[in-house]
């Protein structure tokens, strides 16, 4: 019974559900700070918003502050030259990826001179994408769907007139379904799609510093720690056969580490018009080590067991950016950025669940002061991926499959912050 369902359809089901963060990382908490492409966001500190990256900067923030945000995310992922198992040409794909979009919110309250507290609301990881359900790579994934919902809590204290710090406690929702095709071994391939449901809610840490050189230079350093989750939920199949298979149609676990990550960032004021900015962040994706899927109880096997465990191979990556605002009067800034952004998955590991590869980050954005206590940011990004392409052609003689990517997003991001 074990051999009537592939080890994909249990093994890797549950693949984009860490690999989401690989290529589906949404580091768009701040409309501001996307205007240029996130550099210094880690020093920046010039709304709350920017708490996400670096809760210390919360004690430059006066009085009581709210900050309203989204970005819609406009992908582009296509597949072109698809070939089977035996070589055989495929139908192209056009449009695997579908567009959304992503919320953040943070309000801040300055309780004294020395202490800041505040509440953020984001959206630190997700993906979409869905193939035909015949296309030739149907084993190694059809819908991909991550959903995740971060509430953090936040202090910040200041030190001294130049050293702040800062600490958050990120409370995170994920919510997962994955969907793939199964292959029987007895002859027939009518198991259909086996599809997996999860969600759960668990807890990280965020510790940040503040050290301001003078007024006009400042440098920041946050780390956000892995989240360990744990989804619970269940794996069905469809087709004539799926009731034969003792590991589908029961609640199963699976483990799910969302990644740390550490940033270092800093800020220059030039003089009144001009200020430049640099950002670095080391994202850990290297503590990914292996796919586990428990099970429950079957007629075959009572109590929770292993269904399967897959091997990964993810490395650590890092996140490069520069960037410089002019303020052209009273009321209007320009904000300008580039980055370059490594990928966590190298080329013989990359599958159609994450087509994932390098990628350039182009930024411009504009701050509008309406008054002393509302200002509003908008941000325009676009990122173009390096060319990839995905060979799992030698996979096995029912899973190969060939097919070249490329890539693009497109990030329209806008916020409003009011002071009371």
């Amino acid at each position: 019974m074990k051999k009537l369902l592939t080890y994909t359809a249990l093994g890797s089901i549950l693949l984009a559900g860490n690999a989401m963060a690989a290529g589906f990382h949404l580091r768009e908490q701040s409309a501001a700070a996307q205007g240029n492409a996130f550099a210094g966001a880690t020093a920046g500190a010039e709304n709350s918003s920017y708490a996400y990256f670096n809760a210390a900067g919360l004690t430059r923030q006066k009085g009581t502050q709210v900050n309203l945000g989204a970005t819609y995310i406009v992908p582009r992922a296509e597949a072109g030259n698809v070939r089977n198992q035996n070589g055989g040409r495929e139908p192209d794909i056009n449009n695997i990826v579908h567009a959304a979009w992503a919320p953040n919110g943070t309000i801040s309250h300055q309780v004294d001179d020395k202490l800041t507290v505040g509440l953020g609301l984001n959206v630190p990881f997700g993906m979409i994408t869905k193939y035909d359900s015949e296309w030739a790579g149907g084993d190694h994934g059809i819908t991909s769907k991550v959903i995740t919902a971060t509430t953090t809590p936040m202090a910040a204290y200041k030190l001294t007139d130049k050293l702040s710090i800062g600490a958050g406690l990120p409370i995170q929702y994920v919510k997962a379904r994955l969907t793939n095709s199964a292959y029987s071994s007895m002859g027939s391939n009518d198991i259909g799609d086996a599809s997996l449901k999860g969600d759960t809610v668990d807890v990280g840490y965020q510790l940040s510093a503040l050290y301001e050189l003078n007024e006009d230079t400042r440098f920041g350093i946050n780390y956000r720690s892995e989240i360990n989750h744990k989804l619970k939920g269940d794996i069905s199949g469809s087709g004539g056969m799926a009731a034969m298979v003792p590991y589908l149609n029961q609640d199963i676990s699976a483990r799910l580490d969302t990644p740390a990550m550490l940033s270092v960032g800093a800020y220059h004021q030039i003089n009144e018009k001009w200020a430049v900015m640099a950002e670095w962040q080391r994202v850990f994706w290297s503590s990914f080590k292996s796919l586990d899927i428990m099970g429950r109880d079957t007629m075959s096997k009572p109590g929770s067991y292993l269904i399967s465990s897959t091997k990964e191979n993810w490395r650590d990556t890092d996140f490069f950016a520069l960037g410089a605002s002019y303020q052209i009067d009273h009321q209007w800034k320009l904000r300008l950025g580039v980055a370059y952004d490594q990928s966590a998955v190298k080329k013989k590991d990359r599958t159609p669940r994450i087509p994932d590869s390098d990628r350039l980050w182009y930024s411009v954005g504009l701050n509008y002061q309406y008054s002393d206590n509302l200002t509003f940011d908008v941000a325009y990004t676009y990122i173009q991926a390096k060319d990839a392409t995905v060979d799992l052609a030698g996979d096995d003689t029912h899973r190969g499959v060939y097919a070249e990517y490329n890539n693009s997003v497109k990030l329209f991001g806008l916020s409003l912050n009011y002071k009371f």
